[in-house]
């Protein structure tokens, strides 16, 4: 076995890997190695000699700043679209040359109290007479955050093996009808113990759809975008008749594709007290960003997980069984996203569910690993970022008028500016992130980063 140079630290888990390859086990193997390692680059950042220049280089540089730059920029284009749906606005539009500190004024009004309303929709209302009602809408924004950042954590998780899992709906779906049909067909069963296998239900119901496509993927080589999707569709149906059939999922003398209340001994209690939605999901929620974070920083099977996200080939040659670790992946991944649903049966929707349970999370829940940049703690902040809009756009189409749909719009265009680091960068006059060969090779500038280009 080749040993490590001494002095030399492996840079990533894929260096770990290929470090410990006997290059002489099989033939060929060392120049495949070689070939591996040529199209691995590492992100630099030029030195200038200051110190705190550097420092603040580094900083600038980081992908969080590009998130940040894409939350600011959707955040001016929806104000842009504030002011043209306005009716002050385009009033006082039409004098506009006589007077155009009147148009300026309710632009200015209609941005301000649009935002306004946003936050008292979901942060603080300070507008309440009591504390309880003034921060109810913080308590509603964490209890959306909380199934967005479980399935967030899902296809992060993914993304970080290299996989795509675009079946957050489906997983969501079956989720909520494992652990639905324990919450309410058990009966007789104390409260910790119904609660305890509801989520076990729905968790393991998750983790085996999403197992679909990763069995598919590593025996077959089916591509895992067109599986997950197709099985959200599968899915869907596959609820539908369950809801629409009398014995299965349907409430018994009801003719409504609904399911029967889920009974209290299975539903999770609220954190902060009865007035408040927030419940003990937001909680596991929390535990499943530690869970992940620790499973892909400090785990054999996060280094696996990582080392195959990286480069694939590489990782065979070092001795990780490939499909194996794709379907590990899959399955960890349909577990998060089924806690979500979980998370939705159990604390949410407490009073029967329909086929639109999952509220659009399964989709929502790619924005939020994206702008996460599929780390533990950024997919967090996303997720919460996200509870917010949805809790304070109906406070913005209540109180201001302005349509819900602005801010879908803004959560869309944070995709797309995610998915332009060098537009964000160039926006903002950012430094563009350095590259250089392995080998000692000069430093060539680049437009993203490694990480930037995955995501």
């Amino acid at each position: 076995m080749s040993g490590q140079t001494p002095g030399r630290e492996p840079e990533n888990p894929l260096d770990q890997a290929l470090e410990s390859v006997d290059a002489a086990a099989e033939p060929g193997l060392a120049e495949e190695l070689e070939q591996e390692r040529a199209r691995e680059r590492e992100a630099a950042v030029e030195e200038t000699g200051v110190r705190w220049a550097d420092a603040f280089r580094r900083i600038v540089s980081g992908g969080w700043v590009v998130s940040v730059g894409a939350i600011v920029l959707a955040v001016l284009v929806g104000s842009i679209m504030i002011v043209f749906t306005d009716e002050r606005v385009q009033e006082t539009a039409g004098y506009f040359f006589a007077r155009p500190g009147d148009m300026l004024a309710a632009a200015a009004d209609a941005v301000g109290g649009a935002y306004s309303a946003l936050f008292r929709g979901s942060v603080y209302n300070y507008q309440a007479d009591t504390l309880t009602l003034a921060i109810r809408p913080l308590t509603q924004t964490l209890t959306n955050a909380g199934p967005l950042v479980a399935a967030g954590l899902g296809v992060a998780l993914a993304f970080r093996a290299g996989l795509f899992n675009i079946g957050g709906q489906g997983q969501i779906l079956m989720a909520a009808a494992g652990a639905g049909w324990v919450g309410f067909g058990l009966t007789g069963v104390p409260f910790p113990l119904h609660l305890l296998l509801a989520l076990v239900a729905g968790i393991l119901a998750g983790a085996l759809w999403a197992g679909i496509a990763g069995i598919l993927k590593a025996r077959t080589g089916a591509h895992e975008v067109i599986v997950t999707i197709m099985l959200n569709y599968v899915a869907f149906y596959l609820i539908s008749y369950l809801l629409a059939t009398p014995g299965l999922l349907q409430a018994p003398g009801s003719a409504n594709p609904q399911t029967p209340r889920t009974q209290e001994s299975a539903i999770l209690p609220r954190l902060v007290g009865e007035r408040f939605p927030l419940h003990w999901g937001f909680v596991l929620s929390l535990l499943a960003v530690v869970l992940v974070w620790w499973l892909l920083n400090r785990s054999s099977i996060g280094f696996s997980f990582r080392a195959v996200g990286e480069n694939p080939k590489a990782a065979r040659v070092a001795g990780i069984d490939v499909p194996r670790t794709t379907v590990s992946v899959m399955l960890v991944a349909g577990a998060l996203v089924g806690l979500a649903g979980v998370q939705q049966v159990l604390g949410t929707i407490t009073t029967g569910f329909g086929s639109d349970i999952d509220a659009g999370i399964g989709f929502d829940a790619i924005t939020v690993a994206l702008l996460g940049r599929s780390n533990p703690w950024g997919v967090l902040g996303a997720g919460i970022l996200f509870g917010g809009f949805k809790a304070g756009g109906s406070a913005m189409q209540a109180g201001e008028g302005i349509p819900i749909e602005i801010v879908l719009v803004v959560q869309s265009l944070i995709v797309l500016f995610i998915a332009a680091p060098p537009l964000v960068r160039a926006i903002f006059r950012l430094p563009q992130p350095v590259t250089r060969q392995r080998r000692g090779t000069p430093p060539v500038r680049s437009t993203a980063t490694t990480t930037e280009g995955q995501a």
